[in-house]
């Protein structure tokens, strides 16, 4: 099966031979791509819905994976238990969700090997939640699709709560505000796609700013105080690649 640039992205985080859970799997084309690959030796494809799921079932079926990938229906990982899958992946769908499944999977989540996060909105409050919940960052990646921008990131759960009631194992990362914002191993890394999207970051910030010129000091104080704070940050993600 062919993806589009975000979901080859977003699958390629996925390591081989991990069984996946695929939340929010609206037409199953990750699990189904790779199991088709034959890089994972199976995979549940799951929705909160009825209708994605039979738009997933449907596409399964025509690709003749039926005995690999099953379906269910669930909001986040409230039907997966402990151990079924390696990994999981929750893409295309906001920030506060995306950190409401983790929350409630809680238990689940800490038995994974990885989890493939794709973010759609407040990437930032998902890397906080991220690192102050202990999860440790293997792999961040960023991709351009249609004129959008899209991060996204590989990490690993802290392990699950030991008898004595305390986490067994737990990871501590100190980010700097450009980081969370951005992303440090991007900025670590000199992401190409990262440094075109801080291009553009600069430019809208810069143009805007103009703009408010000639707008009344009382309407644009605190807008353009805003607007360069932002500026400063994206400023200093530019920085990584001057280096």
């Amino acid at each position: 099966m062919e993806l589009s640039k975000r979901l080859q992205a977003v699958a390629s985080l996925v390591s081989d031979g991990y069984r996946l859970a695929d939340i929010g799997t609206d037409h199953a084309f990750i699990p189904i791509s790779l199991t088709e690959s034959g890089r994972i030796p199976g995979a549940v494809a799951m929705d909160v819905n009825r209708g994605p799921l039979l738009r997933a079932q449907a596409n399964i079926r025509e690709h003749g994976q039926e005995k690999r990938i099953g379906i269910r229906i669930s909001d986040g990982f409230a039907v997966l238990k402990q151990g079924e899958v390696d990994s999981a992946v929750i893409a295309g769908m906001g920030g506060p969700l995306m950190i409401r499944i983790l929350k409630d999977g809680e238990s689940v989540v800490r038995s994974l090997k990885e989890c493939i996060l794709q973010p759609q909105s407040e990437i930032e409050k998902v890397r906080a939640f991220l690192l102050e919940e202990g999860f440790f960052f293997l792999e961040e990646d960023m991709v351009e699709e249609e004129g959008k921008y899209y991060p996204m990131m590989k990490v690993r759960p802290p392990s699950d709560i030991g008898k004595t009631g305390k986490k067994k194992e737990r990871f501590e990362q100190e980010w700097s505000e450009v980081e969370l914002r951005y992303g440090k191993l991007l900025l670590k890394e000199k992401h190409p796609v990262l440094r075109k999207y801080l291009q553009r970051e600069i430019r809208i910030r810069l143009q805007i700013l103009e703009g408010l010129e000639k707008a009344s000091a009382e309407q644009a104080d605190r807008r353009r105080k805003e607007l360069e704070h932002e500026l400063r940050i994206a400023e200093k993600g530019m920085e990584y690649y001057a280096v």
